[in-house]
């Protein structure tokens, strides 16, 4: 045999079948697996010996909110070095294409406590456009959705309206024409603005475009609006929305909470109803207690017309604001008693990362959600928030058992939902797939090769990444090597940026991105699936 660019010695190879391991080489030439087996006789212009270690395809994360992150810093440590060698991005409706310009500056305003600040000048008119931004110049590959709320301002602007007719029509053209220029779906987020202010007709309208393609409609089911839901909103209206339209459905971190511990099989009893019917569901969840996301999340949809300056200028006024504060009140009673600010743009209020909401309006001599409302204004939106988690031990360790639960499914997989911006993020931005796949299979002695398959050939076959997820030869060598003994999450609530120890190599399209437990600097991901002329060469 040819000498090869690099050889994977003796790991126990994972697949991404769900077969056991065994033993053997790995061999690598331009960018894809060449060989499996016995390559001894093989010469490699480099040679990592892996005895001892595992040997499995890279992690693809279902659900990642690094839109912003990956376009300031493409070496993205928080990922690679937790094995993530492909993300989906612009999830929750969230993302910045296809926009005129105009629209862009004021969605990047509007989703910069999620999305961050990426470059003012980039060109985000269309989905090829989006993916030309990520292609080779990341470290990892990138599968991109065409998010909903992209679509209802190019169509309607930013207005509480519905898309029928005309304004619909528009919206199902920008639709059909992201499809065809590499997304992977659709995504919506229905507790945000302006995704919320659809209704379930329209949502049908728009995945029967998707559908059509192949894509998978991805959802971040309803609880604003729910008047305007079928079946009162919730995972029944996503279930709803695939059943009407033949749409693939993919529900997003889907899982109990801690007033549901326990209650997995009360969770799921919807979904396999729909399954039983007929709907193609699957599923996705991270495994951690608590999330995290921006203040606006809360507020009433009639604040938000008209986009960030409009909502804004309401709470800078008196009536805004009070009927601002009201709506935190009363929308999710009790639902910012466990909050944290994790970042804050300006360093006015940087001394606020890491209070709690209750010590930030003390502090203020304001209450919370006046707090809150000074502090969203004071920002222009740029800053975001996480729960403080239990204080039971028990009540984590059985949300912890039931992420395990859901994923010993074969239609559930892992999405961290990582912000990774802040002093202080979420820190399932930088442990979400060591804590999968290490210290909770080991702790409920879990099959390596289950969980491996959750997380590489089941995703890639969902949405369509043709290639991905296997060790196998003529696909794409996107290979991580760790140990499965060691590989563990190190980042905690109180420690959030810890980098996780275990992962030793991590491989894009055959370039070593981690080598040795450090990051190379090397940016060889891809805009995937490959497809359209401008991704290719």
């Amino acid at each position: 045999m040819p000498d090869l660019d690099l050889i994977v010695r003796r790991g126990l190879v994972v697949d991404g079948t769900g077969s056991p391991g065994a033993t053997a080489d790995v061999g690598v030439r331009g960018g894809r697996v060449e060989a499996v087996g016995d390559l001894s006789g093989a010469g490699a212009a480099r040679v990592i010996e892996a005895a001892g270690l595992a040997v499995t395809p890279g992690f693809i994360d279902t659900h990642a909110h690094s839109d912003g992150a990956l376009l300031l810093d493409p070496q993205h440590e928080n990922g690679i070095r937790q094995g993530i060698t492909t993300e989906i991005i612009t999830q929750d409706g969230m993302g910045f294409a296809p926009l005129s310009p105009a629209n862009y500056r004021a969605y990047r305003m509007y989703l910069s406590g999620i999305l961050g600040f990426p470059p003012l000048d980039l060109d985000m008119s269309s989905i090829a456009a989006l993916r030309s931004h990520y292609h080779r110049r990341a470290v990892c590959n990138v599968a991109v959705l065409v998010p909903h709320g992209a679509l209802r301002l190019e169509a309607a602007g930013f207005r509480d309206v519905p898309l029928r007719g005309d304004l619909l029509a528009r919206a199902q053209s920008l639709l059909r024409d992201g499809l065809e220029q590499g997304a992977v779906g659709l995504s919506t987020g229905l507790s945000y603005y302006p995704q919320s202010y659809s209704d379930t007709e329209e949502l049908v309208e728009l995945c029967r475009v998707v559908a059509d393609h192949g894509g998978v409609f991805v959802v971040h089911v309803r609880n604003h609006n729910v008047d305007r839901a079928a079946a009162g909103g919730g995972v029944a209206e996503a279930l709803e929305i695939g059943r009407r339209s033949g749409v693939k459905v993919h529900v997003s971190h889907f899982k109990t909470a801690p007033g549901t511990a326990g209650g997995v099989d009360a969770l799921m009893a919807p979904i396999d109803a729909a399954k039983a019917a007929g709907v193609d569901v699957t599923l996705e969840c991270y495994p951690y207690p608590v999330g995290s996301t921006v203040p606006g999340y809360f507020l009433p949809g009639a604040l938000h017309d008209g986009g960030p300056q409009a909502l804004l200028a309401r709470l800078a006024s008196a009536e805004g604001r009070a009927t601002a504060v009201e709506g935190l009140r009363t929308l999710f009673p009790g639902a910012l008693a466990t909050a944290c600010w994790t970042h804050l743009a300006s360093e006015a209020n940087r001394e606020l990362e890491g209070l709690s909401f209750a010590d930030a309006a003390a502090r203020r001599g304001v209450s919370v959600e006046e707090m809150v409302c000074d502090v969203m204004r004071e920002e222009s939106l740029a800053c975001g928030f996480r729960y403080i988690p239990t204080d039971s031990v028990a009540t984590w360790r059985r949300l912890d058992e039931d992420v395990m639960r859901l994923l010993a499914r074969d239609d559930y997989m892992v999405g961290s939902d990582a912000i990774p911006h802040g002093s202080l993020p979420h820190p399932r931005a930088y442990g979400c797939f060591p804590r999968v796949l290490g210290r909770l299979r080991r702790r409920y002695g879990v099959a390596l090769e289950t969980l491996v398959e959750r997380v590489t050939s089941l995703p890639a076959r969902r949405f369509g990444l043709r290639d991905r997820g296997v060790i196998a030869p003529g696909a794409a060598a996107d290979i991580v090597v760790f140990d499965p003994e060691r590989f563990v999450d190190l980042a905690t609530f109180e420690d959030p940026k810890a980098p996780p120890a275990g992962l030793s190599y991590a491989i894009v399209n055959g370039a070593l991105a981690v080598d040795g437990e450090r990051c190379t600097g090397v940016l060889a991901g891809e805009a995937v699936p490959a497809g359209d002329q401008a991704m290719r060469g």
